[in-house]
């Protein structure tokens, strides 16, 4: 393959015309205010590689210390992306379902903090630039936030969806 060849992210279904699980993409797509079902595709293949990942860890012996930093530091990543709890051991990761994994989703975050009245309007919000993790702007819908990054989406202080939200700070720049 040439370099700075691009490859897909994601892996299509192995069927296209199925009806139940076309009706279940459909829900999750409103759900959670995808644009498309790549983005779910996207999802999904995360999640399975998630689930290879533990599997392929499960199968290693238990006494190698490389294999027990692998294990501590996988487990760390998932539990720090809010995916698995700090509890959670490595078999935990074969029953995630896709749901865990677009509910990290900084779209989702946003809409569930009450920054947007519906995931599509987060949506718009984020690739317009209106909201930021931190100090940091993400245009990006799909950026998973970290458990501890959670607290700090907001909308950006030039924003001007920002005074909508506080209109004590409208008020201040009048006078």
């Amino acid at each position: 393959m040439p370099i700075g060849t691009k490859t897909k992210q994601y892996e299509t279904p192995n069927h296209p015309y199925q009806g139940e699980r076309i009706s279940s993409e459909h829900s999750l797509i409103d759900r959670y205010g995808l644009a498309n079902k790549e983005e779910l595709w996207r999802a999904q293949s995360e999640l399975r590689s998630y689930r290879r990942e533990a599997r392929d860890l499960l199968a290693q012996p238990q006494d190698d210390e490389t294999v027990e930093r692998r294990r501590e530091e996988f487990l760390g990543r998932l539990a720090r992306l809010g995916i698995l709890g700090e509890a959670d051991e490595l078999g935990d990761i074969l029953g995630l379902e896709v749901e865990d994994v677009l509910e990290r989703r900084l779209q989702t975050v946003a809409y569930r903090k009450g920054l947007a009245n519906t995931p599509q309007q987060a949506r718009q919000f984020i690739v317009h630039g209106h909201v930021v993790v931190g100090d940091r702007r993400h245009q990006v819908p799909s950026y998973l936030v970290d458990v501890d990054e959670e607290d700090a989406v907001a909308f950006d202080e030039t924003s001007p969806l920002a005074d909508e939200l506080h209109p004590e700070r409208a008020e201040d720049q009048e006078s």
